[in-house]
């Protein structure tokens, strides 16, 4: 008799919840006997708090939290591992219509460059006086406040002493945007889209402009649960993976956008959801852009846990102070991220794998074939102001991180 895997899932109404979504509703973790039961949240701080008191086994949550908590930095901090990435990018800029208006008078283009309207922002910032623009992201420990930090840091913005920066609910950004109690924010889809056509919001960047092909959320997964459970976890892997191939299906976005939008998952118009999904992103009003790279379920290796993203992760807990560099948390945050189970995970599939479990990220400047068990095609994986991560030359890394506008 096939052994039936029971999981339960957390995740936050968001699109890059999708896999989950359609492993359970296309009937992939059925098929991987995994009866996978799906649990929507309002918060990645109710989501990290249920894994630590076992009532999920596994969840969708954002990328640098499962660092975070085992480094203990957050409060009921589950141990926790993250086998698989749950796609890349899917994250952009959005700032105010008044906000837009200035940059555009200081030479920002609607083509969603991240140099060119970093540089329109800092002049922004620069003649301002009285109180400081107000950005918000979602939660301390996010890819979003990263790439945001980043990217203003790049232009030659301080994020802690030009701005404001505060943490704000995702569903509430549009309407504080619309109300004038934000000038911008960082946040993932659909509440960009949402802030364009309900907020008189303007895109003016995409976490894949400041990072190319960088990681968004992971499958966080409860430690405790993994030992003891390998072949459920194993089974839901490749459920997931199957999940991934079918949201990369262009064919399928419609369909995708139709599921998403039920009450039990994002439960959102199509309309939200659909421009994401497709490429086709709405930045302003009545302005579409493409952007096929914006959310990638699938291609460049999507789902799999680089050890050299979580190390990239660490680098800018240490650079905003979050956490102190030593070889013991260096080696904590590396080692959270499972590459080791995602192949074992995988193996049977006949799927092309990496060879290696880190990369120098922004080396690759084009699509490029690289080693493997089959044929994979990664990146460009670049960062928008040239620089280089290698995961080998950490402590370098550091340094000059903390040398940068800061």
């Amino acid at each position: 008799m096939t052994t039936r895997f029971e999981v339960t899932a957390g995740f936050v109404p968001l699109l890059d919840s999708a896999l989950l979504v359609v492993a359970k509703e296309m009937g992939f973790a059925e098929t991987e006997s995994v009866a996978l039961s799906l649990v929507r949240e309002v918060s990645w701080a109710t989501i990290r708090d249920r894994l630590a008191v076992s009532q999920f086994n596994v969840a969708h949550i954002l990328a640098p939290m499962p660092i975070a908590c085992n480094l203990g930095l957050t409060p009921l901090a589950p141990r926790m591992i993250a086998p698989m990435a749950l796609g890349l990018g899917g994250n952009a800029v959005t700032v105010s219509a008044d906000l837009w208006q200035s940059m555009s008078d200081h030479g920002a283009t609607a083509d969603l460059d991240p140099g060119k309207n970093g540089a329109a922002l800092e002049k922004v910032v620069a003649g301002r006086s009285g109180e400081p623009l107000r950005f918000a992201v979602v939660h301390p420990f996010s890819g979003h406040n990263y790439e945001l930090r980043y990217w203003l840091a790049a232009s030659g913005i301080d994020p802690d002493r030009d701005i404001e920066m505060m943490v704000l609910p995702p569903p509430e950004m549009p309407n504080a945007l619309l109300m004038g109690a934000l000038d911008g924010y960082c946040v993932g889809e659909p509440w960009n889209t949402a802030g364009v056509l309900n907020g008189r919001g303007h895109i003016v960047t995409t976490k894949a402009a400041i990072w190319r092909s960088s990681p968004e959320k992971v499958l966080g997964v409860n430690a405790r649960w993994a030992d003891r459970e390998p072949e459920a976890l194993i089974a839901l892997l490749r459920a997931l993976y199957k999940s991934a191939l079918w949201c990369a299906e262009a064919a399928n976005a419609m369909a995708l956008a139709q599921l998403l939008s039920a009450p039990a998952y994002v439960g959102k118009s199509v309309e939200w959801l659909l421009p994401a999904i497709s490429g086709n992103l709405l930045v302003a009003d009545g302005v579409s852009l493409n952007e096929p790279d914006f959310w990638l379920p699938h291609t460049r290796a999507a789902t799999f846990p680089w050890k050299s993203h979580a190390l990239w992760f660490y680098s800018q807990m240490v650079r905003w102070g979050q956490v102190t560099h030593g070889p013991q948390n260096a080696s904590v945050a590396e080692n959270t991220y499972r590459p080791d189970i995602y192949r074992t995970a995988l193996k049977s599939l006949g799927v092309a794998l990496p060879s290696a479990s880190s990369k120098v990220e922004g080396s690759l400047v084009r699509q490029t074939p690289v080693g493997s068990t089959g044929t994979l095609m990664l990146g460009p994986d670049g960062f928008f102001d040239g620089n280089l991560f290698d995961p080998d030359r950490l402590d370098d890394y550091i340094a000059q991180q903390q040398k940068l506008p800061a």
